[in-house]
Order: C-alpha cells, then sequence, then structure tokens
C-alpha cells in the first residue's frame, strides 16, 4: 500500500514567503506544528492508502488530464476559525484555476473508486496546525492577514507518495503531470 496525494508544488520563492509568514507564528504562546516550507504544497486530492496495481489506474487516469499553465498568488493568512483556528493557512488568489484543477482530479478518479469530497475545496497552503490554542493567535493573524508569499506558475501536478514518520512527513515525487494547452 502507497499513502498517496495529488499537489501543486510551489516555487522556491513563494515557500521563502511562506517563512516569513512562519516567523510572525512563532511569536505566539501556546503549540503550533509549523509545516515545514520546503515540503509545503496545495493538497488537490488526498487518496489515502493505494493499492499499486491501483496506483497504476491513476497515474494513467491523471495523464489525460487537461489543462493549460497559470499564475497563482498567496496572499492573506487566515485560518478555518479566526477565533478559535486549528489551521493556519495563505489563501490562494488565482481566479478559481486551483479549485478548477481539483475538479477535473474528481472527475479524473471517482471512477476508480475514489470517494468525491464533501466538503467545497478551498485552495490554501497550510501554514501551521494549532495544537494547543493561546488567546494571542487571533490578534497575530489579523495583523498578517494582508501578508504575501509571492506569486508562482502552475505547469503541472504531481502524484505524491507520504510516508509519515516521528521527525514528519517524507514526500517522494511518484509522477509528475505537465499542464500544456485545453
Amino acid at each position: 500500500m502507497v499513502r498517496a496525494f495529488v499537489a501543486i508544488e510551489l516555487s522556491d520563492a513563494v515557500k521563502e514567503g511562506l517563512g516569513r509568514a512562519q516567523e510572525r507564528l512563532r511569536t505566539v504562546g501556546g503549540r503550533l506544528n509549523l509545516v515545514d516550507p520546503a515540503l509545503a504544497h496545495i493538497t488537490l486530492k488526498f487518496l489515502g492508502d493505494v493499492e499499486p496495481e491501483n496506483l497504476e489506474r491513476v497515474k494513467t487516469a491523471l495523464l489525460k488530464l487537461r489543462g493549460s499553465a497559470y499564475d497563482l498568488t498567496l496572499a492573506g493568512v487566515s485560518g478555518n476559525n479566526l477565533r478559535r483556528p486549528r489551521v493556519v493557512w495563505f489563501e490562494v488568489r488565482d481566479g478559481g484555476r486551483t479549485a478548477h484543477l481539483a475538479g477535473a482530479v474528481e472527475e479524473a478518479l471517482s471512477p476508480l473508486g475514489f470517494e468525491r469530497e464533501r466538503r467545497g475545496f478551498t485552495a490554501h497552503v497550510t501554514l501551521a496546525r494549532v495544537k494547543e490554542f493561546d488567546p494571542s493567535l487571533p490578534g497575530t493573524i489579523a495583523a498578517i492577514a494582508g501578508m504575501e508569499a509571492g506569486t508562482c506558475t502552475i505547469d503541472r501536478i504531481t502524484l505524491k507518495k507520504s510516508t509519515l514518520t516521528p521527525q514528519g512527513p517524507i514526500y517522494e515525487t511518484l509522477m509528475e503531470v505537465p499542464l500544456g494547452e485545453e
């Protein structure tokens, strides 16, 4: 079994911008698990544990996807609940292109038995998971709400393997699917 997901990779410059926002979050009391900026990505679809033979079918389905490259900007730090967040993230601004791509991945993979997401897709990049809330967190998020991490061009999606370790996840790219002309 392979724990897998479909994702969009971010540029190194954007990942540096994530680190700048995280420096501000480090000043908060409580306990936050900050996502390593080097591992930051946008998850289009989490697949879970996949049998090796089904993984080959996933690859074939993803290769049939059509789309074109686009630019996205990470701007605006927010969270799932601004009064008492459990997750802090950067918002994605791209005119809905990432959501459209996530929908195309859903369409491609649902015939293979992958359950469709019940919740609507919200494109975001996780900065931190809140393990122990501190009352200073909402104010810190508000202070950096207008921050930008930068803009990058999205010209491919990736199929990733995720191995969980006590030191954090290890991601391995299993396949890249270029986004060309529609």
